[in-house]
């Protein structure tokens, strides 16, 4: 090869490499971010498969209202029960349920005659007005001065009676409101004060009775009737509460699982108060607003990282 061709040559691979370098530079950054996205995206995606699916909810703050639930029984405020004077048999009943009577009116008679000797009939009389709330006896029965024949309602104005286990009567105090179930009414509720505490806890049954009236009866309510009673006791205003399944205890310590804003959980120390329905008050530890874990908090640890599904007030 003559030394004119050597020249033309070397020029010619000067040429390209200057070409080659410039490509290089034109092209060389998007290659080799388009070989690092992909390595990218799939730590990314291996972030998010790793993560504690959890739900969670929010911190609030709320009045709770403490109550206690019991049975009791509709009565007469006023009633009272009518026995005779004499032993002997019923021969006549002169009122019936639900009429009304007069004080000293003819209930019933009693003829007290015994084999050989003979007597009038011997009056029964209502002690006070009011309405007949029940009949006892039938005519012909054999009665005698235990014996109540029919119960006289002075009023219609209906209470309810009940009893309070002794471990609770602390809370008991005249002026506390109830909500009261009747299950001829499912589904209704109605309204009533608490009126009267009794000084003292029957020895017998360790119970404290107490007597409620109506708020307003309206219809609905009979004597008689058994009611479930909801009676409000202590009130907790604008206290800090989470959900009941929120709160973990272990090594006798008590937490919960905070949120925080990079979708990770920070294990926080709390003291609780009383817990209602399934909502527990938190006196130390938490804030309104927080967000606590309620589900999936056993497969957790301080810093993990969560991801929220079904969460209460977040996305």
């Amino acid at each position: 090869m003559s030394a004119k061709q050597i020249k033309t040559v070397r020029k010619a691979a000067l040429c390209m490499g200057i070409m080659g370098l410039a490509l290089a530079l034109v092209f060389g950054p998007s290659l080799m971010a388009d070989t690092t996205v992909p390595a990218a995206a799939g730590t990314e995606k291996e972030e998010t498969a790793q993560a504690v699916p959890v739900k969670t909810a929010d911190v609030e703050n709320q009045t709770l209202q403490a109550y206690l639930e019991v049975n009791g029984n509709i009565v007469n405020s006023h009633a009272v029960e009518v026995f005779p004077d004499m032993t002997g048999k019923l021969v006549s009943i002169k009122v019936a349920l639900g009429q009304r009577v007069t004080k000293g009116q003819v209930i019933a008679e009693v003829d007290s005659s015994m084999p050989g000797l003979n007597y009038l009939p011997g009056a029964v009389r209502s002690p006070i007005s009011g309405t007949v709330g029940a009949v006892h006896f039938a005519e012909g029965s054999i009665v005698s001065p235990a014996s109540s024949i029919a119960l006289i309602a002075a009023n219609d104005r209906l209470e309810i009676e009940a009893r309070i286990p002794e471990r609770e009567v602390s809370r008991l105090r005249a002026g506390l409101t109830a909500a009261v179930f009747l299950e001829a009414y499912p589904g209704k509720t109605f309204a009533a004060t608490v009126r009267e505490v009794a000084p003292a806890i029957d020895p017998q049954s360790r119970t404290k009775k107490i007597v409620l009236m109506f708020d307003n009866t309206g219809s609905g309510p009979e004597a008689g009737m058994f009611v479930r009673l909801r009676l409000n006791t202590r009130v907790y205003p604008d206290v800090v509460t989470v959900p009941g399944e929120a709160i973990l205890q272990r090594d006798n310590e008590t937490f919960v699982y905070v949120l925080d804003w990079n979708d990770r959980v920070n294990r926080r120390l709390v003291k609780t108060g009383v817990t209602i329905d399934g909502v527990t008050e938190i006196t130390a530890g938490l804030a309104g607003g927080e967000a606590v874990v309620v589900q999936g908090q056993q497969f957790l640890s301080d810093g993990v990282t969560v991801r929220v599904s079904g969460a209460d007030g977040r996305s």
